[in-house]
């Protein structure tokens, strides 16, 4: 009955000083709101950085031809010619915890379909490249091992590929020219998107290893070979017997240089993600301050309700109120409005996001956790600002609040 009481006094009093309500109520709710639009824009994209790395494939290790070497601040890249058939072959032999291996070679070449032309990257490889590369077919198939062994003229596209070529068209067998070299499409890929370098990963067409190796590049070399390891934990392992086989191979001499270059996925996703979060973090304690700051306004704004209503908070000590009872009913009040503030702060949050996701392009994950627990802080960060005013109204002796007043 008496929090009953306490509620419906609380309402009355907050009606009835609206313009103090509203500036209590918008520090909260611009707290609560930068809280959780910040915070959904860094899990968002914290979320598209590892669904970019997850589309590129499963625990996957690259090997790349050649050396990065940093000069004068700058990444140069020296391509050497050393990774061979030869090369894929011995790993897959000699290397554990290998699930599968796909040897590439790629290079930028004009294609052309009727009227239509574009220039795309045509990636040479073999029927291994879809598992290891998460790349799943949408309509027709993929070529097998003897169109790779008999250097069959068939094609994969990617969809920006396809789109580029046959502006919507059914292009299954349809003929292209790459380098003006005629290819029958047999397949059309699944979008995938970006990749973390920012590259399309739609943006290419699949062709057999030694049809791209003889009849369009005229190379016997192999610029990458794209390795799957069966499980995460294997993929540190795997990657330090891969170079030892290969500089076996190599005949590089002990401290010299690799004239390879192996990337290891799980580092780079590691990576990425701490740097995810590092920003979320960032975005979430900016967001934390506002909150603090809409907190120190409910602390400043009830001190001036108490300072404003000593008459009546004398008058109800005087016909029996007591100290708890003034108590409680401040505190309702600066709960109420904070917990109201908290859920019109999420409601503003989640719809900020979603403007600035659409209106900038960054990815956007509601945080309903981080949401509920803004929610609820804000309640207790209102009710810890409104225990010292509600305190001091309760501890006012009501003689001297009706000689004040």
């Amino acid at each position: 009955m008496r929090y009953r009481l306490g509620l419906r006094t609380a309402l009355r009093a907050l009606g009835a000083h609206k313009l103090r309500t509203g500036l209590m109520l918008l520090g909260i709710v611009v707290g609560v709101a930068a809280v959780v639009a910040m915070v959904a824009i860094g899990q968002g994209t914290r979320a598209e950085v590892l669904r970019k790395v997850e589309s590129m494939g499963a625990n996957l290790l690259t090997v790349s031809a050649g050396q990065l070497r940093f000069q004068a601040g700058h990444e140069a890249g020296a391509t050497a010619i050393t990774l061979t058939e030869r090369d894929a072959r011995a790993i897959a032999e000699e290397v554990p915890h290998i699930v599968s291996l796909a040897p590439a070679q790629s290079k930028k070449l004009s294609v052309k379909f009727e009227e239509m032309s574009t220039t795309t990257t045509v990636v040479g490889t073999t029927p291994e490249f879809q598992l290891v590369r998460n790349s799943r077919l949408i309509t027709g198939e993929f070529f097998n091992d003897d169109q790779v062994r008999s250097s069959a003229r068939v094609a994969v596209l990617g969809q920006t590929a396809m789109l580029n070529l046959f502006a919507g068209r059914d292009p299954i067998g349809e003929t292209i020219r790459l380098a003006n070299v005629p290819f029958l499409v047999i397949g059309v890929l699944e979008a995938k998107g970006l990749d973390i370098a920012g590259q399309d990963q739609d943006d290419q067409i699949i062709v057999p290893l030694r049809t791209a190796l003889r009849r369009l590049f005229n190379v016997s070399h192999l610029s990458t070979i794209y390795v799957s390891v069966d499980d995460s934990p294997a993929m540190e392992t795997a990657a330090v017997t891969i170079a030892e086989v290969l500089r076996e191979r190599h005949r590089l001499r002990p401290g010299g240089e690799d004239d390879f270059v192996i990337q290891n996925q799980s580092a780079l996703l590691e990576t990425q993600a701490a740097v995810s979060d590092t920003f979320t973090l960032l975005l979430g304690s900016i967001g934390g301050i506002s909150l603090l700051v809409g907190g120190i306004g409910i602390l400043a704004m009830t001190l001036i309700a108490v300072r404003e209503r000593t008459r009546e908070i004398g008058l109800r000590r005087a016909v029996g109120a007591r100290r708890r009872d003034i108590l409680l009913q401040f505190l309702i009040e600066t709960g109420l409005l904070s917990a109201t503030g908290g859920v019109g702060g999420v409601a503003l949050g989640i719809t900020a996001a979603k403007i600035t996701s659409v209106a900038t392009g960054w990815p956007m994950l509601i945080p309903w956790g981080v949401a509920l627990t803004a929610v609820v802080f804000s309640a207790l960060l209102g009710l810890a600002f409104g225990v010292y005013p509600a305190r001091k109204a309760a501890m006012l002796d009501p003689i001297v609040a009706l000689r004040i007043a």
